[in-house]
């Protein structure tokens, strides 16, 4: 075959292979973008019935067609306190009977005073009391008042006398009388308070049985069993 014809052949040959390639690479790019095209529209369609808003009805019980306020659901109140609840937190329990449930919190007091007033008109004999002192353990300490001391001679609780200045005599006890004894703790200074607490209720008992006197509370009225289980729960 002669050379000019044969490079002739091969130039032709080679421009087929190009224009089929060519042809091949067109038909398949056509069919991608018909295929993406098809799938854009299918998600968009799919998305817009996603998120097409709801439109909810106006409820029945209100008509606000008219309005030119927006309609607000109000929180309820809290309802106030029970005044009688907050006057039993004052008081120690009055106004209450005893057999009610305690109110879930209260605060304990920074000083504790209760008292044991005769019952006698003449009061309480200086005497008597020194007596009665000692049968519960109470020491009659510098201040010229009596005491409880714990076992560090620490001071738990004290007891003095209702009239000024509060001090007892340590001469000339027949000739004293006082109309009552103050007993008072401070359980913000003590380690175990609740322990000391119930000394402290005890020893009001025993002396006011002993003495024949009645006890009252910080607001000179009795001292009633719920307002001793209030403090003692608070401790």
């Amino acid at each position: 075959m002669d050379k000019e014809l044969l490079r002739v052949v091969i130039i032709a040959t080679g421009l087929v292979v190009i224009m089929g390639m060519l042809l091949w690479s067109y038909w398949k790019n056509r069919s991608a973008l018909q295929d993406d095209d098809l799938f854009d529209e299918t998600e968009f369609k799919g998305k817009s019935k996603l998120t097409e808003p709801a439109v909810k009805q106006p409820s029945s019980h209100w008509d606000t067609s008219d309005d030119d306020f927006d309609i607000v659901p109000v929180k309820a109140e809290k309802p106030e306190a029970n005044d009688k609840a907050d006057q039993f937190f004052e008081d120690f329990g009055d106004d209450f009977e005893e057999d009610n449930d305690l109110p879930p919190r209260f605060e304990t007091p920074a000083i504790i005073q209760f008292s044991v007033v005769a019952k006698a008109d003449e009061g309480f004999n200086g005497l008597d009391l020194f007596n009665a002192f000692q049968i519960v353990g109470l020491e009659y300490g510098s201040l010229k008042i009596f005491e409880r001391l714990d076992a560090n001679r620490l001071v738990d609780f004290g007891v003095a006398c209702m009239v000024e200045p509060g001090t007892f005599p340590s001469t000339d006890l027949e000739e004293f009388y006082c109309p009552g004894i103050v007993f008072f703790m401070q359980p913000g200074e003590l380690e175990d308070a609740a322990a000391v607490f119930d000394d402290f209720i005890d020893t009001i008992r025993l002396l006011a049985v002993e003495l024949d006197g009645e006890i009252l509370d910080h607001q000179r009225k009795p001292l009633s069993d719920v307002a001793v289980d209030l403090i003692r729960q608070s401790l």
